[in-house]
């Protein structure tokens, strides 16, 4: 009789090899996962300026169906939108946004937006910015009432 023969013809993995691999696949990883970190941030970003959108298209809507004047108030500190009907002292609505983002003004109008009965506003722009310096631009204009929303630029 004769002994097992060892190492021919049998299949496997040396010690490097596994090491190797399993070192490419840390490479990769380190450098895929801080992309989607900024890809997750950014559709975060982008679906509070969604939300924030949507709630002042809701007022307008509010104000037209409801045949009288409403209001948006942001809160920029507190990440705060309230709606309610104009020279009203209860809210209509609320809607707290994300930690995550600054709000800032743009024009004259400050923080509030008032929407007649007609859908005309008294117009207004906010940038809204994320940590890592991305920023859209929602405005509302006074003509119209029309909501929208662009990346901003710088």
């Amino acid at each position: 009789m004769r002994g097992i023969r060892g190492g021919q013809g049998e299949g496997g993995f040396t010690l490097i090899e596994l090491v190797l691999v399993l070192l490419i696949i840390g490479l990769v990883a380190g450098i895929a996962l801080p992309a989607v970190g900024r890809g997750v941030e950014t559709l975060q970003l982008r679906a509070e300026v969604g939300t924030f959108s949507a709630f002042l298209r809701y007022a307008r809507e509010q104000a037209i169906t409801r045949r009288e004047a409403q209001e948006v108030t942001i809160n920029a500190d507190a990440r705060l939108l309230t709606l309610k009907a104009a020279g009203a002292d209860s809210p209509r609505a609320t809607r707290k946004l994300s930690p995550r983002i600054s709000i800032k003004a743009e024009t004259l109008t400050g923080n509030s937006i008032t929407f007649s009965s007609r859908g005309l506003s008294s117009g207004g722009s906010f940038r809204l910015a994320g940590r890592d310096g991305r920023a859209y631009r929602v405005s509302v204009d006074p003509l119209t009432g029309r909501v929208t929303n662009t990346r901003a630029s710088g």
